[in-house]
């Protein structure tokens, strides 16, 4: 005799929304979050161990693919506060509702652009 097994919903029963990308996307960002502290040790050693090698850190970071690299790296420093912030607000109770969610969820998107770009202007392009 057969049994019933229930089984758990597959991706196919929901609408793809913002706030499951930025949650999948925090994900693997937090794994870019780990590489690129990595970089940021090294430039850290560089400095501390005096003007040559960190002449050469900074040689190797002016490559204009790590300095899209860290670009990058800066967007997920800000992204990953806003979402820590978007979690500490749902924490209280607060915005759970669909409009709310996804309103937060683009605000946080909204911040860590603007942060990283004013940043980089601000520190890097300026």
């Amino acid at each position: 005799m057969a049994q019933f097994r229930p089984t758990s919903p597959h991706l196919s029963a929901y609408r793809f929304t913002l706030t499951m990308t930025l949650s999948i996307v925090h994900r693997i960002l937090g794994v870019g979050l780990y590489l690129g502290t990595v970089l940021f040790a090294l430039w850290l050693g560089a400095a501390a161990l005096g003007q040559d090698q960190l002449g050469a850190v900074q040689g190797f970071f002016g490559h204009p693919i790590i300095q899209i690299g860290l670009f990058l790296y800066t967007w997920t420093l800000f992204h990953h506060m806003a979402g820590g912030i978007k979690h500490f607000i749902w924490d209280t109770g607060v915005g759970f509702d669909a409009a709310s969610r996804e309103a937060i969820t683009l605000a946080t998107l909204i911040f860590s652009i603007a942060a990283t770009v004013l940043v980089w202007a601000v520190f890097v392009w300026f």
